[in-house]
């Protein structure tokens, strides 16, 4: 079976930045363990699967080691694809995902993802991540995610993981987010996953739906903008709505070609 794939850097304007994500259009789902495989092969931070229906775009997604409740960069690339590549007509597209329907808006080179908040609550470090990082945070909250807030974009850039530690944490489809007030941006983050191929993710819009909400708060202000400092970098335009934040960004083709299914 011949399949298309695209593969598109999100929240970049340029290539070879922002994060990967493989985008493969389908007429009906695919075994799951096919689709595992898939996203195996492709060896990004995540690849995202599509059937469109007749209102709305069924959209599902997989690191290379399992399947996610909720992905911003690879649904931003999945529209992108749709609205670039396939002419997909209406500017709002619905997506069905394991966290309810999503909308993207698109507006000239700018999708915006409407997404749930997610809004951190304060806890404990555990021992085990406390361990496993160089820098220890002034702040802990979670939600999904482990919240790690530090007093300078400084410290999360320095910021080490000594993975022999960190694989041994159990977050389910979580991690551990490291963010602190920016410098030439309202905040700046970075995104870990323990057990994971792919330790630090480039760009994580999911973990925004935690970081808006809090610095949308320590900041007194509902639109920011925010940087993840990874090696590739990733700029995302932030808007609090209180129960759902947009997630906003451009993105680039870094491929397009085919794959083949047995």
């Amino acid at each position: 079976m011949k399949l298309p794939i695209y593969q598109i850097d999100a929240f970049t304007e340029e290539i070879y930045g922002g994060n990967p994500a493989c985008v493969v259009p389908l007429q009906d789902w695919l075994p799951d363990e096919v689709l595992l495989k898939i996203a195996k092969e492709n060896a990004v931070a995540e690849t995202a699967f599509f059937v469109k229906g007749k209102d709305k775009v069924y959209l599902r997604w997989f690191t290379p080691d399992l399947e996610m409740d909720l992905c911003g960069h690879a649904t931003l690339a999945a529209a992108y694809v749709l609205k670039v590549h396939l002419d997909y007509e209406s500017d709002v597209m619905v997506f069905d995902t394991l966290s309810g329907e999503l909308k993207v808006e698109c507006h000239a080179d700018i999708l915006t993802l409407d997404f749930p908040a997610r809004e951190p609550v304060r806890a404990d470090l555990p021992k085990i991540i406390k361990e496993a990082i160089s820098i220890q945070p002034d702040a802990v909250l979670m939600a999904r995610d482990y919240v790690l807030v530090y007093p300078s974009e400084s410290m999360v850039a320095n910021l080490q993981i000594d993975r022999n530690i960190f694989d041994k944490i159990d977050l389910g489809t979580g991690g551990v987010i490291a963010t602190a007030k920016g410098e030439q941006s309202d905040f700046v983050s970075r995104f870990f996953t323990p057990q994971a191929t792919i330790l630090e993710d480039p760009v994580t819009g999911s973990a925004h739906c935690s970081l808006i909400p809090y610095w949308s708060k320590q900041l007194n202000k509902s639109d920011m903008t925010a940087l993840q400092l990874s090696e590739r970098r990733g700029t995302l335009y932030c808007q609090d709505k209180n129960d759902r934040v947009l997630i906003s960004g451009k993105a680039r083709t870094f491929m397009v070609g085919h794959i083949w299914v047995d």
